[in-house]
């Protein structure tokens, strides 16, 4: 009896183990570097808009190598062209990155199919990020979570409090809110909130928005979208310990934030 009880137990410890397969920041919230990648290339958008663009790179590998250097520990890589096309884009330029760091790396855009989650997975990839798929097809949404539990992230992405669409080319009339408490079953990873009016324009977070979600979430929350200063750091910090990380952007690329000064303010290492 008492070994088919210490079996039971360590059943459901590895049970349990297998379900929290997230990323583990020691319950203190990480700065997360973004790439986004569009014609292969390292850019940044102001407010998604395609057209505007601004290139920091084209040797995107290098620019991975740069904030593994810097020490970031997760990487945020991001197909623009995948995000508006639907199906990856930038494929070279991500496997390139998978070969040049060791670090943890998460994708997004263009993943639309349970084929293209398993790629990325299977070839290194620590998490990826669904959208798009989230509002418009939940069957798939459900296979790639249930297959793959705790590293499906829901990239929330709104645009005056409704859910935006397509590489943010389409806006819908579901209330981002509303969306994430109906997927609150789900096991995925953590949130990813961007505030689309925010993004890429150096003005700050809404931390209005980010706080209505950091209170209605259920699994960590990632903040993105328009953080700027040390000071944009500690206030989304401040939301809570639900908060996972901050993805930034355009603000360590125009040196307006210098990565080893905004992890040593919020007490990241």
């Amino acid at each position: 009896m008492e070994r088919r009880n210490w079996r039971r137990r360590f059943h459901t410890v590895v049970q349990q183990a297998g379900k929290n397969e997230r990323i583990a920041t020691g319950g203190v919230m990480r700065v997360i570097p973004a790439i986004d990648l569009k014609d292969g290339r390292c850019v940044r958008l102001r407010q998604g808009d395609m057209a505007a663009e601004t290139v920091y790179s084209e040797d995107v590998p290098s620019v991975a190598r740069r904030w593994q250097q810097q020490g970031a520990d997760l990487i945020h890589v991001v197909d623009l062209n995948g995000a508006v096309d639907g199906e990856p884009k930038n494929l070279p330029q991500i496997e390139a990155v998978m070969k040049t760091v060791s670090v943890k790396v998460q994708v997004g855009g263009g993943i639309r199919t349970i084929e293209t989650v398993r790629r990325y997975l299977h070839a290194g990839v620590a998490r990826v990020v669904l959208g798009t798929a989230a509002l418009t097809d939940r069957k798939f949404l459900a296979q790639a979570c249930q297959e793959f539990p705790r590293r499906i992230l829901l990239g929330l992405d709104a645009r005056d409090g409704k859910v935006a669409v397509k590489g943010w080319t389409a806006v819908s009339e579901t209330k981002a809110i509303e969306l994430l408490k109906e997927l609150a079953g789900l096991e995925l990873g953590a949130v990813i909130y961007t505030d689309i009016a925010r993004d890429g324009m150096l003005n700050g977070p809404n931390l209005t928005a980010l706080g209505e979600v950091v209170a209605c979430s259920l699994i960590p929350v990632i903040a993105s979208g328009g953080i700027t200063r040390v000071e944009d750091l500690q206030a989304v910090q401040a939301l809570g310990p639900r908060v996972e990380g901050a993805i930034v952007g355009k603000a360590l690329y125009d040196g307006k934030l210098d990565y080893a000064a905004a992890v040593a303010a919020i007490g990241q290492r």
